[in-house]
């Protein structure tokens, strides 16, 4: 896992690996950062440069100082077998050129990666050739077998329903969140230009000016500035803030009276899962792929045209003026989380693996 950012994937990943070492001996994680390393178990060993060698790194040479500590572990012990959570051509080419069993996790939809032509071939070429791909949902897998001629496996993100409970009392400090008068919207994602931010943004300058509103937005990237920018230009400094990435959500999604996901494209996002394991109710675009899958195609909370603030604002007031009514949907939501049981989703993760320790080793 090259770059430990802090979003769903590192989520995953965290989830899956603790889980894993209750149960294999030896696994060795290797990232270009120490980023959350404490929120791993410690009998895992951590392989890593150190954060200040990988800090301001691009993606690519992040990529290259994990595949230069994988040979090195090679080296140490030929008997490997690699799970890719993050760089799965990368990863790859470096098994099959050492004849080494992988598996890897596609974590978002092709739909937002694969539009250039030739970065289209390569996946096309290289895909192919890993033992295993997991995916994460029912979309997901439709997408990536069709346009890429794969036979997928799908496995559902386990939801850490125990952990969440756990967290989600935790007091908040700031008080921008916590006057009941306000209707509370919530945004956690990465700060990047897949999450759309200013999409929701747009939608919250409209809807603001009709009802007394808060929005949060919970998340570090790279497009920081922009959003502030927007924020400020707006004069929506009173009402709208930006916070950086939190280990802890939950405290704020549990006080939040709606949360919305604006994302261009997705795989399967944590997050909605999260929200609605905390009953609230939820809005997000309908992009590829997860949301409407999670959502039961509109059942369980509402589903918007991707880009189109103006539906969403819409479908924000609609919320806003049948909360009572909208519960019925939320706790249909709640109810349908059960298929992205913890445990249940860890034994599939971990009997694949298992399969090819024992079959290889």
């Amino acid at each position: 896992m090259p770059s430990i950012e802090g979003g769903g994937v590192e989520k995953n990943l965290i989830i899956i690996s603790n889980y894993f070492i209750k149960k294999i001996k030896k696994i060795k994680l290797i990232s270009a950062e120490n980023r959350l390393r404490n929120s791993f178990n410690k009998k895992i060993n951590f392989i890593s440069p150190g954060s200040k060698f990988s800090k301001n790194k691009n993606k690519i040479i992040k990529y290259l100082i994990c595949l230069f500590l994988l040979f090195k572990e090679y080296l140490k012990n030929k008997n490997i077998l690699i799970f890719a959570f993050q760089a799965n051509i990368y990863a790859i080419i470096f098994a099959k050129i050492l004849n080494i069993k992988i598996i890897t996790r596609s974590n978002s939809s092709p739909s937002g990666w694969s539009k250039n032509p030739f970065k289209r071939i390569i996946f096309k070429f290289f895909l192919p050739m890993a033992d295993e791909i997991i995916v994460n949902s029912h979309d997901f897998k439709k997408q990536m077998d069709k346009e890429f001629n794969l036979k997928t496996k799908l496995i559902f993100n386990p939801l850490d329903r125990k952990k969440i409970n756990k967290l989600k009392n935790e007091q908040i400090k700031d008080n921008f969140f916590l006057e009941k008068k306000n209707f509370k919207i919530l945004n956690a994602a990465r700060l990047t230009d897949q999450k759309d931010h200013l999409t929701l943004l747009k939608a919250f300058k409209i809807i603001n000016k009709k009802i007394k509103s808060k929005l949060l937005i919970i998340g570090s990237g790279k497009n920081k500035t922009i959003i502030k920018h927007y924020i400020h230009k707006n004069n929506l400094h009173h009402s709208a803030k930006l916070i950086s990435f939190q280990k802890n959500p939950y405290k704020y999604m549990n006080v939040a009276n709606l949360f919305v996901l604006s994302s261009k494209f997705e795989g399967l996002p944590n997050v909605l899962l999260e929200a609605l394991s905390l009953k609230k109710f939820v809005i997000s675009s309908n992009c590829s792929t997860g949301p409407s899958e999670i959502l039961s195609r509109g059942k369980a909370g509402y589903l918007f045209e991707v880009g189109n603030h103006k539906q969403l604002a819409k479908k924000i007031l609609a919320h806003y003026k049948n909360q009572r009514k909208n519960k019925i949907m939320t706790n249909y939501g709640y109810l349908s989380l059960s298929r992205y049981d913890y445990k249940k989703n860890c034994e599939k993760y971990l009997n694949l693996i298992l399969d090819y320790l024992k079959n290889e080793y």
